[in-house]
C-alpha cells in the first residue's frame, strides 16, 4: 500500500484522486492548496501528485526532492522554464510530467506517433479538442501531447510547425503543419481527435473521456510505479511499457 500526497487536492482533479485513494487500495496522507505546507505533505507520503498550477511547480519539485520522493506532474501550461525544472529535479527525484494520465490517451498518443511515422508529410495533421467551459489554457495539455506524438515521429519541432486560431484571410495550409483547433463548453471532461487527411482519404484517431476518474486511476497508476525508480524523466508510456 502506497501513501499518495495530493498537490492542488480541492481541485477538480484533486478531489477524483482523493476519492479514489478512499475507496482503493492506497491512501492519501493529506492534500494541500495554495500557500499550504507543501514540504509536510512530502514528508508524509511515498509520492506526490502535483494537479495545481504552473506558479507553484517549483516550490513542489523542491518539497519532493526534500523528502526523496517521486512526483506526478499533470498540471498544463508548463513553458520552457517549468520543462528545465523539471529537468533538474529528475536529476535528484523520480520525475513524470504528462498532459494527461488516462492510459487510453496515452495509447493514443502511441498510435499518433506510429501512423506519423508511416504516412509522408503529404498527409496533413490536425488535433481536434473539447473541454468544459472553466477550462483555462488552450491548446490543452493533451493536444500538445499528442501534437509533440506527430512531430517527434516526423523529426520536426512542434513549436515551429504548428498552426492554431485560424481566422480571417490566413492563406494556405503550411506545407508539413500541425493544427490544432480548440472548442469550450458545457460539461465535457475531454475529447481528443487526431486527423490524418490525405489525397482522398483520411484516418481519424480518437479518444473520449467520459468521467474524470480515467484520469484519477492513470494518475495514481503511474505515481505509485514511480516509487523505488532511479532519478530521472519519464512518462506515462514508460508506465504503460511502450515508451
Amino acid at each position: 500500500m502506497a501513501r499518495i500526497g495530493i498537490i492542488g487536492s480541492r481541485g477538480r482533479m484533486g478531489q477524483a484522486i482523493a476519492q479514489l485513494l478512499a475507496e482503493g487500495e492506497h491512501t492519501c496522507a493529506g492534500g494541500v492548496d495554495k500557500g499550504e505546507g507543501v514540504a509536510d505533505l512530502a514528508d508524509a507520503n511515498d509520492a506526490l501528485v502535483d494537479f495545481s498550477s504552473p506558479a507553484a511547480l517549483k516550490d513542489n519539485l523542491h518539497a519532493a526532492i526534500g523528502a526523496g520522493i517521486p512526483i506526478l506532474v499533470g498540471t498544463t501550461g508548463l513553458d520552457d522554464s517549468h520543462h528545465a525544472a523539471l529537468d533538474s529535479a529528475a536529476q535528484a527525484v523520480p520525475v513524470l510530467q504528462t498532459g494527461n494520465t488516462s492510459l487510453g490517451v496515452t495509447l493514443l498518443a502511441h498510435l499518433v506517433r506510429e501512423a506519423a511515422a508511416r504516412l509522408g508529410p503529404d498527409w496533413d495533421i490536425e488535433v481536434l479538442e473539447m473541454h468544459h467551459r472553466m477550462k483555462v489554457d488552450a491548446p490543452s495539455g493533451t493536444a500538445l501531447l499528442l501534437g509533440e506524438a506527430a512531430a517527434e515521429a516526423r523529426g520536426i519541432d512542434l513549436s515551429a510547425n504548428s498552426e492554431s486560431g485560424r481566422d480571417g484571410h490566413t492563406g494556405k495550409r503550411g506545407e508539413g503543419a500541425i493544427g490544432f483547433a480548440a472548442l469550450r463548453g458545457g460539461t465535457v471532461a475531454g475529447e481528443h481527435s487526431v486527423i490524418f487527411a490525405g489525397e482522398q482519404e483520411r484516418i481519424t484517431l480518437s479518444h473520449s473521456a467520459e468521467n474524470r476518474m480515467i484520469f484519477a486511476r492513470g494518475a495514481v497508476k503511474g505515481a505509485t510505479w514511480l516509487i523505488g525508480k532511479p532519478p530521472g524523466r519519464y512518462s506515462m508510456q514508460d508506465v504503460l511499457g511502450i515508451g
